[in-house]
């Protein structure tokens, strides 16, 4: 046997066919009808599961971690809030107004001798519950109809558009509350303003990612072989707009909490006596000469949980971002 013909037992790690292919040292990773060959060593990477592959990026970004964490253990702890053992928040002790923090009220007492403690906790309840639920509106209403203007083109994302820049044209704030001055002061009028105020800047969003995938090769493949509008949509377009979506609907929730919050001191938000950060903004914010420092407790709650929403968006950029995917 010449030096140059091939043993019986060697497969060029390159080239392989039929039951040549080394099952320990190789593995197939598809791409669309056909098999590229690499190294096992390689191909672990690329053969983690989404989520674990997400979850692994995710928590490279430490001080995204630690934003998750924290609002993780806010709202528990909201949740828990009637049964952890805290002082009643619209309980009240006239002799007691104004007090500085000490061991029975950790946070103080504000200008009708409540607990600010607790009024804190049951207030993040009610924050969190406006913005999360602002959010949830917005999405609700603009994924069919970004996906429809995006997908569908014509006079249907012409109106659209055109729909949303009457909106936008408008500052957000102003329109919320305008919005919440007709409804009426509650904290679901002011998360259905909010909902409205959101969801022309998402059906951008998602209209503009549905143009770029809707003339992809395997878009086109799906109509080629008769497949349905809606089975593309569903399979093909929208688990392809979701990431930027998460994204924008994380950084958006930060933005709800500070609007909630601007809502909630002028008036318009949940009303005495229950309490959200902003109600309790406002009234700090009358007694700012007799006890300035209760401005900066609901304050610095309102900038810490609006820079983890921040933060956690910018994490999950990092993990869902293709420029990531190799790492």
């Amino acid at each position: 046997m010449s030096d140059w013909e091939p043993r019986s037992g060697d497969v060029d790690p390159l080239v392989t066919s039929g039951d040549e292919r080394p099952v320990s040292s190789l593995y197939e990773i598809e791409r669309g009808t056909e098999g590229v060959w690499v190294p096992a060593s390689l191909a672990e990477h690329d053969t983690m599961p989404g989520h674990v592959g997400f979850w692994k990026r995710f928590r490279r970004n430490k001080v995204a971690v630690a934003a998750a964490v924290y609002l993780l253990v806010l709202v528990v702890v909201t949740l828990l809030a009637p049964h952890i053992g805290l002082q009643d928040p619209n309980l009240q002790h006239l002799t007691e107004i104004n007090k500085r923090p000490s061991g029975a009220h950790w946070l103080g007492q504000d200008d009708l001798g409540r607990d600010v403690f607790a009024r804190i906790i049951y207030g993040a309840r009610i924050s969190l519950q406006a913005s999360l639920m602002a959010v949830g509106l917005a999405l609700a209403v603009a994924i069919p109809l970004g996906l429809l203007a995006g997908f569908v083109g014509g006079w249907v994302d012409q109106t659209l558009m055109r729909v949303s820049d009457a909106i936008q044209v408008i500052p957000a704030l102003v329109l919320a509350l305008v919005i919440s001055g007709i409804l009426g002061p509650s904290t679901t009028n002011v998360a259905l303003a909010l909902a409205i105020v959101f969801t022309p800047g998402f059906v951008r969003l998602i209209r503009g990612q549905v143009i770029g995938v809707r003339e992809e090769t395997y878009v086109e493949a799906s109509r080629s072989i008769g497949a349905k509008p809606l089975f593309i949509i569903r399979k093909r377009v929208l688990h392809n707009v979701a990431s930027p979506l998460i994204v924008q609907a994380a950084v958006t929730a930060g933005f709800a909490l500070l609007a909630e919050a601007s809502l909630s001191f002028l008036g318009l938000g949940v009303q005495a006596p229950d309490a959200s950060w902003g109600t309790m903004l406002s009234r700090a914010f009358a007694q700012v000469y007799a006890a300035g420092w209760l401005l900066w407790i609901p304050g610095g709650a309102i900038a810490i949980t609006v820079l983890a929403f921040n933060l956690i968006g910018d994490g999950l950029r990092d993990a869902l971002g293709t420029e990531t995917r190799g790492a």
